[in-house]
């Protein structure tokens, strides 16, 4: 059984274990969604984060959003693709923490979120959070318990 003292880890910030903004494949307001089905295509993800010029976070793109906005009565209409811009088409309430929010705190969020978009002091998008480092951080924790 996990105990109290165990859970230690729950307490500790994100900041060191986040993937760096540097590191993360998005695409910017400006961009149409040519351009993001490449991104998503090329880099195998289910969505990426959409960005401003300042690189602060906007939303969040998948290649679902993109696909619902082309699908025509009878056909898929790839050739709207070009004219869409990706601010039209990705989704803006989504969770976002900060650089020194708790494990405890994403715990929650990435039960139901496969990563967590991360912003700085300043607002700037940092990078993300996944549920793959929490859970090799949980399972650190788990297996270096005493019996």
């Amino acid at each position: 059984m996990i105990s109290v003292n165990s859970t230690d880890f729950l307490h500790d910030t994100i900041r060191n274990h986040i993937i760096s903004s540097e590191k993360v494949a998005h695409v910017q307001v400006g961009n149409n969604a040519e351009h993001a089905l490449l991104v998503l295509t090329k880099t195998g993800y289910s969505s990426i984060p959409v960005l401003d010029p300042q690189y602060r976070l906007k939303g969040l793109l998948s290649m679902g959003m993109i696909t619902e906005a082309i699908l025509g009565l009878e056909r898929i209409e790839y050739e709207r693709l070009s004219d869409m811009k990706v601010d039209e088409l990705m989704q803006t309430d989504i969770p976002v923490v900060g650089i020194d929010t708790e494990f405890r705190r994403v715990f929650d969020l990435l039960i139901n979120h496969p990563f967590l978009c991360v912003e700085d002091e300043e607002g700037m998008f940092a990078g993300i959070m996944t549920r793959r480092v929490l859970m090799k951080k949980l399972k650190k924790a788990v297996y270096t318990m005493p019996r």
